[in-house]
Order: structure tokens, then C-alpha cells, then sequence
């Protein structure tokens, strides 16, 4: 039996853990460092229609208990991505599932780049990226609109081939609002939660760190609100959620797990240390014991049963 299994639509997980988008590349880097086979799934670096250069530099900055970031998307297009970056995964890690996340400016562009990813051989699910707040046209348009963010899941269901989980932003007034509206949709799960609105100023200057201005905050800092915010969609929707903000070791597994998330996204804890997500996978057995869960399947179907 294994203890770490879990089910979720489209995704048969060996463990539940898988870096979050944005926060691994595609995988190459890593996988210099350690098999990327021992992860759950991964979840590559948004993709968009077009190829995207990001935001103007500088686009990271440390801040207490986490960080600030406005990459803006930089990625090398769905074309590139289709024709190099996934077969790459494929040819060496054929097992591992491959979530993708979609981005883009107009519902349109969402739309296409669906339709093509979704064709993949190791893209087992779609993460729709409608909370981005990093960029000038679409992410928060769609991810604060509950009638913008219902219309694009839909247009989007419509077209894909795989399971579709959309990423919610936290950046809202109620999060449930648009949970109810994504479910309406026809989405399959959440992923949750998208970084937060900050902003950081240098003294010296007198100017923002960022050359974006605002930035996405992240690490540390954040988990509170993701496990609040993860546990408000776990008590109005029955559809399984990724969850994901702050999470550095096996003990915020367990408690984003017990606020109702069914997998969990590992982000900033990557580039601190590239070996965050497989010593947390190897530690999780052991405070499973802690804590006297056997399986996390057991966990799931407990936090289902009985809300927090």
C-alpha cells in the first residue's frame, strides 16, 4: 500500500507533491539536482499564444518570510513549448504527469492555447492561470470577475481534452463567489492560492524594488491566508483542490491538507533549496506517524466528511 497515494481527476499521484508553475521552469534545471521522478506530477511554466519577455527588470525581491515577484509571464510560447520543452519531459520521465498552466491576455488566446496543450501525451490536466497579478492584460480580469472567470472556464472546458483545475486568486473580497462561479462552469478542481498584491520600497532611491512596481507576494508569509482561504472553497465546493502558498515542509502538507486541500504545489520553497520537494515527500511518512494518519487518502476522505 502506499501511504502517499492520491486521486484527483485526471491525476493518478504515487505522492502529492508537485512544484508549483512559475516557481520550476520546466523542469530541466532541477533535474540536475535530483530524479524528477520522485515528485507526484509538475506544473510547468505558464505557456501563452505568443512568446512573452516579462516585465522589466528587476522582477524579484526578497522580503521577510518570503518574496516579491513580477516576471510577467516570460515564457517561450505554446509552439516552443509543444515542440520542445514537453517532449523533453516526456522522453525522460514518461510517467510523470504534467500539469500545464495557460495564460494569456484575451479569452481567445486561453482558448487556443487549451485546445493545443491539451493534446500532449504527459499533459494529464490544465491549470488555468486567471490570477496572475503580474501582468497588464488578463490574469486578475478574468480571476476577479465571477461572470469573466465563469465564461473563460467554460470556453475553455469546451475545448480541452484533460481535466481543467483553475487557479483562484486570493486577491478578492470573497473567494467563494468565484469558486461557485468556476464550479458552475464546469471546472474539476482548484488550484489555490495565487500569490498576493505587495509592494516593497527602496530607501535609498525612494522608488519601488520592482521595475513592475507591485509584485506577486509569496513564501512563508502567506500561508495563513492560503490555508483560511483553501478552507472557504473546501466548505462550499465538493471539487478537489491543489493546494499551494507557503508551504516548506511535510507539518504545512498536513495542515493545508486538513483545511480541505486533496495535493499540494510547493513554490518558493524551490528556490531556497532545490531539494525541497523530495526531502519533503521523504519526510512526510514520518509525521504522518506524528500525527496518526495512515494513508492521506484517509486524511481526504476524513476532511470531507467533517469540515475544520
Amino acid at each position: 500500500m502506499n501511504r502517499l497515494a492520491v486521486e484527483l481527476p485526471g491525476l493518478n499521484l504515487k505522492n502529492p507533491i508537485m512544484p508549483a508553475s512559475g516557481c520550476f521552469g520546466f523542469g530541466q534545471r532541477y533535474a540536475e539536482f535530483y530524479d524528477l521522478d520522485q515528485l507526484g506530477a509538475i506544473i510547468v511554466k505558464a505557456a501563452t499564444l505568443q512568446p512573452r519577455a516579462g516585465n522589466p527588470t528587476p522582477r524579484v525581491a526578497e522580503t521577510t518570510s518570503g518574496m516579491l515577484n513580477a516576471i510577467g509571464l516570460q515564457n517561450p510560447g505554446v509552439d516552443a513549448i509543444m515542440a520542445d520543452k514537453l517532449p523533453w519531459l516526456a522522453e525522460r520521465y514518461p510517467e510523470l504527469p504534467v500539469i500545464a498552466n495557460v495564460a494569456g491576455s484575451t479569452e481567445s488566446d486561453y482558448v487556443e492555447v487549451c485546445r493545443q496543450i491539451s493534446t500532449a501525451p504527459n499533459v494529464k490536466a490544465i491549470e488555468l492561470n486567471i490570477s496572475c497579478p503580474n501582468v497588464a492584460h488578463g490574469g486578475l480580469e478574468f480571476g476577479t470577475d465571477p461572470k469573466s472567470a465563469y465564461a473563460l472556464t467554460k470556453a475553455c472546458k469546451a475545448v480541452s481534452k484533460v481535466p481543467v483545475y483553475v487557479k483562484l486568486s486570493p486577491n478578492v473580497t470573497d473567494i467563494r463567489v468565484i469558486a461557485r462561479a468556476v464550479e458552475d462552469a464546469g471546472a474539476d478542481g482548484f488550484t489555490m492560492i495565487n500569490t498576493l498584491v505587495g509592494m516593497q520600497i527602496d530607501l535609498k532611491t525612494r522608488q519601488p524594488l520592482l521595475g513592475n512596481r507591485t509584485g506577486g507576494l509569496s513564501g512563508p508569509a502567506i500561508k495563513p491566508v492560503a490555508v483560511r482561504l483553501i478552507n472557504q472553497v473546501h466548505q462550499v465546493s465538493q471539487l478537489p483542490i491543489i493546494g499551494m502558498g507557503g508551504v516548506m515542509t511535510a507539518e504545512d502538507v498536513l495542515e493545508l491538507m486538513m483545511a480541505g486541500a486533496s495535493a499540494i504545489a510547493v513554490g518558493t520553497a524551490n528556490f531556497s533549496n532545490p531539494q525541497a520537494c523530495p526531502e519533503i515527500i521523504k519526510a512526510l511518512p514520518d509525521v504522518m506517524d506524528r500525527y496518526q494518519i495512515k494513508t492521506l487518502t484517509d486524511l481526504i476522505t476524513e476532511m470531507a466528511v467533517t469540515s475544520v
